[in-house]
This record gives C-alpha cells, sequence and structure tokens, in this order.
C-alpha cells in the first residue's frame, strides 16, 4: 500500500485559463488483487466529509479506508497505513484523527458522510457521548445492507435492511436532517429517517420507496435546498423528485443512452446529468428546460485510443463548491474540467479506468477513484467568484425560477439569474 507523489505539486491558481490538474497523490490498496469475487477491487465512491476534515475511499476487497484530511506533504511520501514512528507522533499531533480501516464484510459500492448531532442528558444515543456531536459514515454494500459507522471511532452503529440487491449510491440530505436516500439496483430509492424521530423499537424508519425506474438505479443526488431528489438508472430519462411528498416530479427526457451520473448546483439552480451518449445535459430543474448540452469529443492528439476503449462511456459528473466549474470522468482515459459559461473543456487531465469524481468542499481538489481499485488526488481550479456570481448563487438559493421570472426586474437580469445567459 503506498502513496505516489507527483514532482511539482500544488494549487492551481486560475488567472485566465485554469493549468491542467497536476496529480498531487495516488493511494493504492494494501491487499493483493482478487479475481474471485467481481467487482472485488473497484473504487466505486469516494466522499469527503461535509466538514472537509475526513476522506472516505471504497477501495475494493468489502474494506472502506478513513482517511484524515489534509494529507501532508511529508505523507505523500509515506504508504498509506502509516506505519513509521514519524507518523505515529504526527497523528498524535494532530489529535485523534487516525487513519481507520473499516471491514464492511461486503463489497461496498457507494458512501455518504453526516454530522450527528449532539445527544441530550439522559438520551441513550448509538452514536455519540452527551454533549458531543460526531460524524457518521453510511456505506451501501453488495447484498443490499446500508451499514452506519461512527467516522471517530471505526465502530459499526447500526444496519439498514430493506433493498434486495446491491446499494450503489446514498446520499444524505445536507440540511443536516439525517434523511438518507439510497438507490439500489432493486430498481428502487430508499428514503431513511436515523434522526431521533425516525427510531422506533423495531429500528430506523424506512420513510419511503420510490418505485419508476426499470433498470438498476446508479446514482442519487439531492439539492442543496433539500426540495428536489434526482435518480439515474440505466435508461435515457433521469427521474426528479420532491423531497417533500416524495412524488415523481417529472421525467428529463433528451439523453441518447443510459443515463448513470447527476448532481445538483451549490444554489440548487441547475442539474447535471451524464450519459453514456457522450452528452452531460445541463437542465432547470424547476422547469425540466435543457440548458446547455456538454459533449465530450475525443481527444486523438490527447490520448492513445485503442479499439477496446469505448469513448462514448461517460462514468461521473460533479459541480466544484462555488458552482463555477464541472469535472467529468469517461472511459476515453481523461479527467475533464469545464467552466460553466463554456461548450468545451477547460482543463484536462490523463487518468486511466475512471469510474467516480468528487470535489473537496471547499476546493482545489479534486479526487477520483479507478477500476484498479486506486484513488487520486488532483489540483482544480479556484478561483474567485464575481460579485455578480455571487448574487446570483445567493437568490437563487432561496428563489426557484418561477419566482425569479415573476419579479419586476429587466428581462435580462432574468436570464442571468435562470442561467439562461452564463
Amino acid at each position: 500500500s503506498g502513496v505516489k507523489p507527483r514532482p511539482g505539486g500544488g494549487v492551481t491558481w486560475l488567472s485566465r485559463r485554469p493549468e491542467e490538474p497536476v496529480l498531487l497523490a495516488e493511494l493504492k490498496p494494501g491487499r493483493p488483487q482478487r479475481y474471485d469475487w467481481k467487482s472485488s477491487c473497484e473504487t466505486w465512491s469516494v466522499a469527503f466529509s461535509p466538514d472537509g476534515a475526513w476522506f472516505a475511499w471504497s477501495q475494493g476487497h468489502c474494506v472502506v479506508k478513513l482517511i484524515p484530511w489534509p494529507l501532508e506533504e511529508a505523507e505523500l511520501c509515506k504508504t498509506s497505513e502509516r506505519k513509521s514512528r514519524g507518523s505515529k507522533a504526527e497523528a498524535r499531533s494532530r489529535g485523534v484523527a487516525k487513519e481507520k480501516t473499516l471491514e464492511c464484510g461486503q463489497i461496498v459500492w457507494g458512501l455518504a458522510f453526516s454530522t450527528w448531532p449532539v445527544a441530550e442528558a439522559g438520551e441513550t444515543d448509538p452514536a455519540c457521548a452527551v454533549g458531543l456531536p460526531c460524524l457518521i459514515l453510511a456505506t451501501g454494500l453488495n447484498d443490499g445492507q446500508i451499514k452506519v459507522w461512527e467516522v471517530q471511532t471505526g465502530h459499526l452503529l447500526f444496519s439498514l435492511l430493506g433493498h434486495q440487491d446491491v446499494v450503489r449510491d446514498l446520499r444524505f440530505a445536507p440540511n443536516g436532517s439525517l434523511i438518507l436516500v439510497s438507490a439500489s439496483r432493486d430498481k428502487t430509492l430508499r428514503v431513511w429517517d436515523l434522526s431521533r424521530d425516525g427510531r422506533s423499537m423495531q429500528g430506523w424508519r424506512q420513510v419511503q420507496v420510490l418505485s419508476g425506474h426499470v433498470q438498476w438505479v446508479y446514482c442519487c443526488s439531492i439539492s442543496p435546498d433539500c426540495s428536489m431528489l434526482c435518480s439515474a438508472a440505466g435508461e435515457k430519462s433521469a427521474l426528479l423528485w420532491s423531497m417533500r411528498s416524495y412524488t415523481l416530479i417529472r421525467r428529463l427526457e433528451g439523453h441518447q443512452s443510459s443515463v448513470v451520473s447527476c448532481d445538483f448546483s451549490p444554489d440548487s439552480a441547475l442539474l447535471v446529468t451524464a450519459s453514456y451518449d457522450a452528452c452531460v445535459i445541463m437542465w432547470d430543474p424547476y422547469t425540466g428546460e435543457q440548458l446547455r448540452t456538454l459533449r465530450h469529443v475525443p481527444l486523438h492528439s490527447a490520448v492513445d485510443y485503442s479499439s477496446e476503449v469505448h469513448t462514448s462511456s461517460l462514468r461521473s459528473v460533479c459541480f466544484s463548491p462555488e458552482g463555477l466549474y464541472l469535472a467529468t470522468v469517461a472511459d476515453d482515459r481523461l479527467l475533464r474540467i469545464w467552466a460553466l459559461e463554456l461548450r468545451s473543456p477547460v482543463a484536462f487531465a490523463p487518468m486511466t479506468n475512471g469510474l467516480c469524481c468528487m470535489y473537496f468542499p471547499h476546493g482545489g481538489f479534486i479526487a477520483t477513484g479507478t477500476r484498479d481499485g486506486h484513488v487520486q488526488f488532483w489540483t482544480a481550479p479556484r478561483v474567485l467568484s464575481s460579485l455578480k456570481h455571487l448574487c446570483r448563487k445567493a437568490l437563487r438559493t432561496f428563489l426557484t425560477t418561477y419566482q425569479v421570472l415573476a419579479l419586476p426586474i429587466p428581462r435580462k437580469l432574468k436570464e442571468f439569474l435562470t442561467y439562461r445567459t452564463f
């Protein structure tokens, strides 16, 4: 198990055009590959905790690694097991945050962090000591279970049972309500309430089962304002659900092949979906309108293609924390960075067998997982948002598209606030 730094690593600052992403570190599983299980060594999910203090890596072999963040410059040259005296001393100096290995007993597909609220006196809380908040991690497993862990100790807290097949993706509501949505190969999404109000003698309450897909559900995403849920399955349309009534709002029709990934912008005003048709479509989730299509054109000069590579297969898409960039991973061996206002990528990085990507919550880094079980950390453009974008983001956080269109303001301003002009 080891970490490979690349010389010249550092934060890329945006001037007029962002520099190409630089590979800062690559973590590899510390166990030999096992070929007796299908999907036993892929990294299908990576996740940063909301506060950016922890990184979770489903490294294959039924194991999740919990790694304190940031990776110190000195740590980049050490093994990910942190076995040297220096690394142990450094871990002590950084408090109780130490790397942990979660033995899940099944192949891990989905990961999601959430903060567990402070326990009050007289309550028996399965996660935290009285008066102390803590962090939990939900893991979606191959057998349909969802196991929930306490991050600081690495202890298993409880399991959620209900899915009949692989739990492919997990998302906690960003508002801290401890509402968890799970997406499964059993073609359903399930909504769980992990708050104190959601607990009964029989366990944690399953709020709703969402049925509507006819294929495996690959991905789900909850809007930051917690009003909407998007789900993507092996179908040409994505489904948009209400998080208030848990009913279907609309089908998003427009892709020519299976939709496999989706993500909302930080202000909830935009939704992106990625498909095997080599396109990312940017939607207005309130109206269902297609605002923009980003096409993944092969870059023959940038990468050496072989006949075995299916360049049309997009794997993952995600928004940057400030909402000005997108990152995509595809089977054409490229990580792409897109600027919101442009129709072509602004930066590329060569990577092999990419499956997932995730921005660091405070920007500046992207983590990618690969089919080999590795995880890679890349620099990402940092930019100071314009005052116009900050105002739009602040307004769109609490105004829907219809509410903006009803405002007594000039048409061009309405177009800007609804992302009709970038």
